[in-house]
């Protein structure tokens, strides 16, 4: 039962005997607690029905929980390697009562577990329980008959537990191990506490508070109970050692380490394969819960973990990338526990493996700059801070590496300077910015910036969150509160909301707190990272500092990501059938539609946007994977990942493959592109795909328009329905209705050539009996008519019949338009072009009609007049214009 897979189960089983609900680790990230970077205990999944807010089909829970110190207000990560105990990951096995029992149930649990069913000797155990909590001390007597001197009382906030600076809170009772007298160090309380003899394993918290703002505590609506108990540290005690990388399943991957690097584990290399085992662990389960390594956040602390174990891989001479070669170790150890290790395998590897390799080309020029900085330098010296700043700012390595490097010379750094290093280059920054063009009303944002620093989007993993109120501007200038019916923007620490950039629209939804709740109308991105939240309050008052419920509208994104997946699609397709010349030259993604632009010279045929449809609708039915990746630009690009315009791509890009590679292709996917939108987790998720609209938006540009899912379902519905309508019109099915409609349209034709045959015919005085309608005006033939329903193109052909009809002279047509405006032609045969200018004699017509001139050539001229001029009043004019002559 020594195994750290069964202690696990042990403890999982025995609670679940006694009525307890056995509830899954929450992810690292959390959801629920804005205030801190990871989970770091296992009643932060808790939180909310702690202190009533969330309801849950239980009262009773037992969790083993994923945690991770290695940032913000707990962090170990210095730590790790060089002591016992301090992990950055380490599992919290925990029971929990919301309102059901209490302390006596609470420390009766206990007891029998650790010494019924651990069988843990009672002489070795001693608790500590809060100087004030007399009911703990003796229900501890009563219920494991220790004597008083074995329950020690402790007045500090050793004893007093709080999850953080707000939050429940309450008296605590801990349980010690003695490891013997062999072990220096004294009890609890004592001048010794801090050696390792007496080892706490298990820690009670008597929930009955909650700690607010200022320091006020509130009873509970029930009192509670939560405990955690170090997985870690009590496989040593039940293993019989006080030293936690002893236990089986660090040494297992400590084991591996040895084996790939062929270092002896235990040597004068043991911190650096303790590192590269704890790190190991922390590094895949942040990259199983959806973190990927970046420069900011959550992402930069995992960064400096794997960097850290990377260089310590390094010092044992891994010439080649060693992290990802573990991976198979750890799913082995903590697989069948945590199925998301099983899942993410490829991914944590590939990950390991990149980051590795990236970070591989700048440690040796990194540690020649640390060596040469530090030549003359002997223990309990200073490594200057713009050296380490130098280091940080070019060569990506984190201060805490560079601490680490040279903590075993016993080198400190300049942290000051460092600092002032820091602060020069943001300064710097800023004054580049403010003169880079941006708009003055934007300034607010690098001052806010400053403050809060950049967002953490949560947003590819969850659509739900909790976030802190850092920042609030109305009008371009912060403010501390917004009130009913105000319109701000918000700035928070975390958000699930995505901001509107590479086409891809903002998202929508809502933030809820207490007494408060406001409509997110539109999120943007300021500075490249700073997320902006567009808010009206619909109730209540919100303020900085606040901590909201942040909900996106799952409708929206849900059909957002939808069409930008099949945008990737949709390019990957256009450029299979037109050609490799295609390239992406604008889009837009939208939760009803999508609009994608690219290079191509001309209209696309109904054959080819049919192939295109046809060839993205096949990987949406294959319902291959979409993985997303975090690379370095360079590597992503000449993987054959495609860049999408409109990204700006630092040193590394989020790289989205979906779908199933063609075969023999080295590619991760059918379509991989460089990407920082949400997108579906397979390509089935976007339904349907279907082209609405082609048409051109520049020279060498085309434009294709298209809908996804529901929306593509509703569209070809209704299009569907226009079909049947239009059959029911023309008297026909279906399936004849084109064949029927060819024919319309052909006799529709038919008859307009016979109509306009007839009226040139009535235009030009045909027709059974019809006047003559050439008279003489001095010596010249003038053929002029008034006309009506003719078409300008037509008009001059008619001129030219009646020149040939009249053989010498001028003719002269007027015909009047449906929308009541005038056309004049005036046409003059060849023989008399030296006598008469049809472009005069046309300008006369258009002076008559109120027109402003005409134009033309000597032999056939044209002019127009405004609506309601008469047409005879221009035959008149003209034909005085020829008697004058």
């Amino acid at each position: 039962m020594t195994g750290v897979n069964q202690i696990r189960k042990t403890f999982l089983d025995f609670f679940q005997t006694n009525g307890h609900a056995v509830v899954e680790s929450s992810p690292l990230v959390p959801r629920n607690d804005p205030t801190l970077m990871f989970a770091n205990s296992g009643m932060v999944q808790f939180k909310n029905v702690f202190t009533g807010v969330e309801k849950r089909p239980y009262s009773r829970a037992t969790t083993a929980q994923k945690c991770v110190r290695a940032g913000g207000k707990h962090n170990d990560l210095d730590n790790v390697g060089y002591t016992a105990r301090h992990h950055t990951f380490f599992e919290m096995l925990g029971n929990f009562s919301f309102g059901d029992y209490f302390k006596d149930r609470a420390i009766e649990l206990a007891w029998n577990l650790i010494t019924k069913e651990y069988e843990l000797p009672v002489s070795r155990l001693l608790v500590t329980v809060y100087s004030e909590d007399d009911e703990a001390f003796g229900l501890w007597k009563k219920i494991a008959g220790l004597p008083d001197s074995k329950i020690i009382r402790i007045p500090t906030s050793d004893n007093f537990w709080r999850m953080g600076d707000t939050g429940p809170c309450g008296p605590c009772s801990e349980i010690f191990y003695d490891h013997g007298d062999k072990v220096w160090g004294g009890p609890p309380g004592s001048a010794d506490a801090d050696g390792d003899r007496f080892i706490e394993i298990w820690n009670l918290v008597f929930m009955q508070y909650e700690e607010q703002a200022g320091g006020i505590r509130t009873a509970l609506p029930r009192p509670s109970i939560d405990t955690g108990m170090g997985l870690e540290r009590v496989s040593a005690v039940l293993q019989g050692t006080h030293d936690n990388y002893e236990i089986d399943l660090m040494r297992a991957l400590i084991g591996a380490s040895a084996v790939a690097t062929g270092v002896e584990p235990d040597g004068p290399h043991k911190v650096s394969h303790r590192v590269i085992a704890d790190h190991l662990r922390a590094s895949s389960f942040l990259v199983a819960d959806g973190v990927l390594p970046s420069n900011e956040g959550r992402g930069y602390v995992l960064r400096r973990i794997m960097r850290r174990a990377m260089r310590h891989a390094s010092l044992l001479g891994a010439k080649d990338p060693l992290m990802h070669k573990l991976v198979p170790v750890l799913v082995r150890e903590m697989g069948q526990a945590y199925p998301e290790l099983q899942r993410a395998e490829a991914l944590i590897a590939e990950t390991l493996q990149l980051e590795e390799q990236r970070f591989r080309r700048t440690l040796e020029r990194g540690l020649a700059i640390l060596d040469d900085g530090t030549r003359d330098l002997g223990e309990g010296a200073v490594f200057s801070g713009d050296t380490a700043f130098t280091l940080y700012d070019t060569y990506g390595f984190p201060l805490d590496l560079t601490q680490d490097a040279l903590r075993p010379r016993g080198i400190t750094v300049d942290t000051a300077a460092f600092d002032a290093a820091m602060q020069q280059q943001k300064a710097m920054a800023r004054a580049a910015w403010a003169g880079s063009g941006e708009a003055a009303t934007d300034t607010v944002w690098f001052g806010v910036k400053e403050k809060t620093g950049a967002t953490d989007f949560l947003g590819y993993d969850t659509e739900t969150a909790e976030g802190q109120v850092l920042a609030l501007v109305k009008e371009g200038a912060e403010v501390s509160s917004l009130g009913v019916g105000e319109t701000g923007l918000v700035v928070l620490n975390q958000t699930p909301f995505y901001g509107e950039s590479g086409g891809q629209q903002g998202d929508r939804g809502l933030m809820t707190g207490e007494g408060v709740r406001a409509t997110v109308t539109e999120t943007q991105k300021k500075l490249g990272d700073l997320f902006v939240h567009v808010v009206t309050v619909d109730e209540g008052k919100l303020a900085v500092g606040q901590a909201l419920q942040l909900d996106v509208d799952h409708g929206r994104r849900s059909a957002i990501r939808a069409n930008h997946s099949a945008t990737h699609l949709l390019h990957e397709a256009l450029r299979l059938v037109l050609g490799d010349h295609v390239a992406q030259k604008g889009s837009l993604v939208a939760p009803e539609r999508l609009r994608f632009d690219f290079a191509h010279p001309k209209p696309i045929s109904d054959e080819d946007l049919a192939k295109v449809e046809d060839i993205a609708n096949a990987i949406v039915l294959a319902n291959g994977p979409v993985v997303t990746r975090l690379m370095g630009v360079d590597d992503a690009v000449a993987s054959g990942a495609r860049a999408l315009f409109g990204e700006k791509y630092g040193d590394e890009v989020r790289v989205v493959s979906m779908g199933a590679p063609p075969a023999g292709s080295n590619s991760s996917g059918w379509s991989v592109e460089l990407c920082g939108g949400t997108h579906v987790g397979r390509t089935g998720d976007i339904g349907l795909v279907t082209v609405v609209g082609e048409s051109a938006v520049a020279a060498g540009v085309r434009r294709i328009e298209a809908m996804t899912g529901s929306a593509a379902r509703h569209h070809l519905a209704a299009q569907a329905r226009k079909l049947e309508q239009v059959a029911g019109l023309v008297k026909t099915s279906v399936a004849d209705v084109e064949a029927r409609v060819e024919a319309l349209v052909e006799e529709r034709r038919k008859l307009e050539r016979e109509l306009t045959d007839a009226r040139k015919k009535l235009a030009m005085g045909g027709g059974a009996g019809g006047a003559d309608p050439v008279k003489t005006v001095g010596s010249v033939k003038l053929l002029a008519r008034s006309v009506s329903g003719v078409e300008m193109k037509d008009l001059k052909g008619l001129a030219d019949a009646g020149k040939a009809q009249v053989g010498s002279g001028v003719v002269v047509l007027a015909n009047t338009g449906a929308d009541g405006k005038v056309g004049l032609v005036v046409g003059v045969t060849a023989d008399l072009v030296g006598r008469f200018d049809a472009v005069q004699l046309v300008r006369v017509g258009s002076e008559a009609l109120g027109g402003k001139g005409g134009g033309g050539r000597p032999d056939m001229a044209q002019a127009g007049g405004p609506e309601g001029a008469s047409a005879e009043d221009a035959l008149k004019a003209i034909e005085a214009a020829l008697a004058a002559a």
